[in-house]
């Protein structure tokens, strides 16, 4: 038991620093990140995103322990000592008016999660996930004075989520639990402004980097019905509290050049700095969310659920300053079958077949226009054979989805994402009796 022990947590401490490291650099290409804290990630595993992203009134799904984050009052269904890690893939095309613009890709680590049982109704969990991403790159130009002026944006860098939590049952049909997290990471916006046919021009260029950390608290219930010895009714509730976290600001105003040679052009380091400020008390204040779901499901047979979310995204404020965002609305309505979860003879019957739709109101508004996200969402649920006491199973999930619009000048994004999970339910810790 001490050799797996340590094989376990070798294994942990590497991927949790994989994932770090991983998680270090954008990996989003999205005009729309560029507001408030930049694109959000929810934290959902592949098997409930591919359900259209329901998670709130989650605990099992088709017998496997599930290490549903988003509501750790399902922590208490957990039974066995489990594992779940996964990548994650992109594809995105943005347009505006008649323009199609660059097709960009991203890959990444997405997530590592860890959960095992304490008691017969409580457990455990650890882990690590992306809380928001940061990059876009875009230009418009105008003129000075005859002389035309290029204006470039571009930022990187995103937040990542450690965290532990604790979810306990009581009596048979009630549940609660929480997570508390630890957020971290770099943003950083610029603004450039170049003079491209003017020889010898001196450019300018604002850089305003944002380094972030700090405590936030998530907590949740759930109430579990059982119509039978199969079939069950869960309502589940989970929210996150407006907490502060700690920010530091440092804005610096720079000023370089660009040599062309032929068709290129090369910048150099900077020739001087006009400011350079740092802000070390610029909280951010966080704002509060609230997640309402209801799920059905035959047990090994199938499962329908819908999520309802509400975010007070208009109280973020960084620094002091309200950051212009309006509040969140999102609907997310899915599913799942499973033909037979007990066939010899077709691993077909095996599979869950997952299906979702996402709609959302995000809490960005743009030139008076609600910036608005649909989705549609699918995936497979595949069963690996068992080796002793482990179930193992892979998680795929596909999701093709727009958001913004072509209205007021605006820019519509096409995406495509998949996700890939690794999905272990194990019989680790146990203490072994002899007669």
């Amino acid at each position: 038991m001490i050799k797996y022990i340590r094989s376990g947590l070798t294994f942990l401490f590497t991927v949790l620093t994989i994932g770090a490291m991983a998680q270090a650099t954008a990996t989003t290409s999205s005009p729309y990140s560029q507001y408030g804290l930049g694109t959000l990630n929810d934290g959902l595993l592949p098997q409930t995103r591919a359900m259209g992203g329901i998670a709130t009134a989650i605990n099992r799904l088709s017998g496997y322990n599930t290490i549903n984050i988003q509501n750790p009052a399902s922590y208490s269904y957990i039974n066995l000592t489990s594992i779940d890690i996964g990548l994650y893939g992109n594809i995105s095309t943005l347009k505006q008016g008649s323009l199609t613009g660059q097709s960009n890709g991203n890959f990444r680590l997405s997530h590592f999660n860890f959960a095992a049982p304490v008691s017969k109704r409580s457990a455990l969990s650890f882990g690590l996930v992306p809380y928001s991403e940061l990059g876009y790159n875009y230009s418009n130009s105008g003129t000075i004075d005859t002389n035309t002026v290029n204006y470039i944006y571009n930022g990187d860098g995103g937040l990542s989520k450690a965290y532990a939590g604790y979810g306990f049952g009581i009596g048979k049909h009630l549940s609660f639990g929480g997570n508390i997290s630890y957020i971290f990471g770099n943003l950083r916006k610029f603004r450039s402004t170049e003079l491209p046919n003017l020889f010898g021009a001196i450019n300018t260029r604002s850089e305003r980097s944002n380094s972030v950390g700090g405590i936030n608290f998530d907590y949740g219930t759930q109430v579990n019905f059982d119509l039978s010895e199969t079939k069950h009714l869960i309502f589940g509730y989970s929210g996150s509290a407006n907490t502060s976290l700690k920010s530091e600001i440092r804005n610096v105003v720079s000023q370089y050049l660009v040599n062309i040679d032929g068709l290129e052009s090369t910048e150099t380091p900077a020739i001087d700095t006009l400011s350079n400020q740092i802000l070390s008390n610029g909280k951010i204040k966080l704002p509060l969310i609230h997640h309402f779901g209801v799920s059905f499901q035959k047990d090994g047979k199938f499962l329908i659920g819908a999520d309802y979310s509400l975010g007070n995204w208009s109280a973020l404020t960084i620094g002091g300053v309200n950051e212009g965002l309006q509040n969140s609305q999102s609907l997310n309505i899915g599913g799942q079958y499973t033909p037979n979860n007990n066939s010899l003879r077709s691993y077909l019957a095996l599979i869950d077949y997952r299906l979702g739709v996402r709609l959302e109101k995000t809490n960005i508004r743009v030139s008076n226009t609600d910036i608005k996200q649909q989705a549609i969402s699918f995936g497979l649920g595949l069963p690996l054979p068992r080796n002793g006491g482990a179930f193992y199973k892979v998680n795929l999930a596909g999701e093709y989805g727009q958001r913004g619009t072509l209205s007021n000048s605006l820019i519509r994004e096409n995406f495509f994402t998949i996700h890939i999970g690794f999905t272990l339910n194990d019989t680790w810790f146990n203490k072994y009796k002899f007669d």
